[in-house]
């Protein structure tokens, strides 16, 4: 990913594990949105959390420290839910476990999906595939976009940002 381009990312949880059904990883998910945003590393434009898997279109600023923000993003995401883990949900570490000579434990899977979105039609197309995301047949997480609390696209139908961190696309035109 290259600073300054906004991008179509998905972050997807080692093995598909629903670890996002608990709201407390979620909001861990919207913290860190959230902080990096207001130290201007990142803007946020759309994004949904999935029970397994985060969409965002979002765009790195600079970088935080030497690392990417997506990179520090995922870092501290996985530190702070497996801490969460350690203490309440042990039984459920296992399910994380790896040998990679890395790390101990993996949250997210290897190599995030990341789409450079160049036209307004490709920003557009994805903006409305991660809204209507929760209402696919597998998910059936809402009757309507904007009624899916985990998403964007209350922001983009009434404009009140519930976040504190979202950015319309449309600045950007």
């Amino acid at each position: 990913m290259l600073l300054g381009e906004v991008y179509f990312w998905t972050d997807t949880v080692k093995d598909w594990k629903k670890i996002f059904s608990q709201t407390r990883y979620k909001t861990i998910l919207i913290d860190t949105l959230r902080v990096l945003v207001k130290r201007k590393k990142i803007i946020v434009y759309a994004f949904v959390i999935m029970p397994n898997h985060l969409h965002l279109i979002w765009q790195m600023i600079e970088t935080n420290g030497k690392e990417m923000p997506h990179a520090s993003f995922n870092k501290y995401t996985s530190h702070q839910i497996f801490q969460d883990l350690k203490l309440n949900h042990p039984d459920a570490l296992p399910y994380f476990k790896v040998s990679d000579g890395e790390r101990n434990f993996r949250l997210w899977q290897r190599d995030p999906l990341a789409i450079l979105l160049d036209t307004q039609d490709k920003l557009e197309q994805k903006i409305d595939y991660i809204h209507y995301n929760p209402l696919q047949v597998q998910w059936q997480l809402s009757e309507q976009p904007e009624d899916y609390e985990w998403s964007s696209a209350r922001f983009y139908e009434t404009g009140i940002d519930n976040f504190g961190f979202l950015t319309d696309y449309r600045n950007l035109l």
